[in-house]
């Protein structure tokens, strides 16, 4: 039917004779396009210094005795009694598993590749780390007494998911592969569920909390700038008005040479 108005249109003039060629060629660049974006795209280069960075990890601990997982994995009660304190960044290298990790990894290169197209690998890295360690401070906040280790990506991964929900909300991906969802209440429903299974779960090892924190930071870096970088502003305020202490201030214009000014 619309082929028919198409060459109906050109026997008139109204349209060109080759339009009709024009269509289908242009139908199929959009395909061939919307078909190469698929996922991720090309691996950006964050995004694969953390993909080679997670699986050379996992490589070596397979060869390494269990042990590892409590002198890097998260455990805070290490953390608050022997000072552990690497823990909150190193936790999210170690993965349970193969599929533990695989999926993790095709979050971070489904939608971390987009994210850093947009933002610049440095920021990104930012983001990602920021969301990561936040995931581990809260963890360690809220269950100081836990003996079990959590460990694994997903608190970063988690941030960047909260992340694409807010800059793509309209975006439909697939849940469990099979049922279609805008983003934005996929990220509603994962946050929900870590809630939960922060609150029922009690010491499973998945770090429920962490997935909590992942997004809670992430969310305040993206509003408010990175927390860490405003402590830090804190500081240097502090020593500012210590040093300003040490100084006398003598009113004077510019242009007033009958005292010493000191600026």
């Amino acid at each position: 039917m619309i082929d028919c108005i198409f060459r109906h249109l050109t026997d008139l003039g109204a349209l060109p004779s080759n339009f009709a060629d024009q269509k289908l060629s242009w139908l199929n660049v959009q395909y061939q396009a919307r078909y190469a974006s698929f996922g991720g795209g090309a691996v950006t280069p964050a995004v694969k210094f953390l993909l080679i960075a997670n699986i050379s990890v996992f490589v070596l601990q397979t060869f390494l005795d269990y042990r590892v997982v409590y002198f890097f994995g998260l455990v805070p009660q290490f953390v608050w009694q022997d000072l552990y304190l690497w823990q909150v960044f190193t936790y999210q290298f170690l993965h349970a598993g193969l599929f533990h990790l695989l999926l993790n990894m095709l979050a971070l290169w489904m939608f971390g590749c987009d994210l850093e197209r947009r933002w610049g690998s440095s920021f990104f890295l930012k983001y990602y780390f920021v969301s990561a360690v936040g995931g581990g401070i809260l963890n360690t906040l809220l269950a100081p007494h836990q003996m079990v280790p959590s460990i694994g990506a997903s608190a970063g991964v988690y941030g960047i998911l909260l992340a694409y929900g807010l800059i793509y909300p309209n975006q439909i991906i697939y849940f469990y592969f099979l049922f279609p969802i805008k983003m934005k209440h996929f990220v509603w429903i994962i946050g929900a569920i870590a809630l939960y299974s922060s609150i029922a779960s009690g010491q499973s090892g998945i770090a429920h909390i962490a997935h909590l924190g992942g997004m809670l930071f992430g969310y305040l870096y993206l509003r408010r700038g990175n927390p860490f970088d405003g402590f830090k502003l804190y500081l240097a305020q502090r020593r500012l008005a210590r040093m300003k202490r040490r100084f006398r201030v003598l009113e004077g214009g510019k242009d007033d040479d009958s005292k010493p000014t000191l600026h």
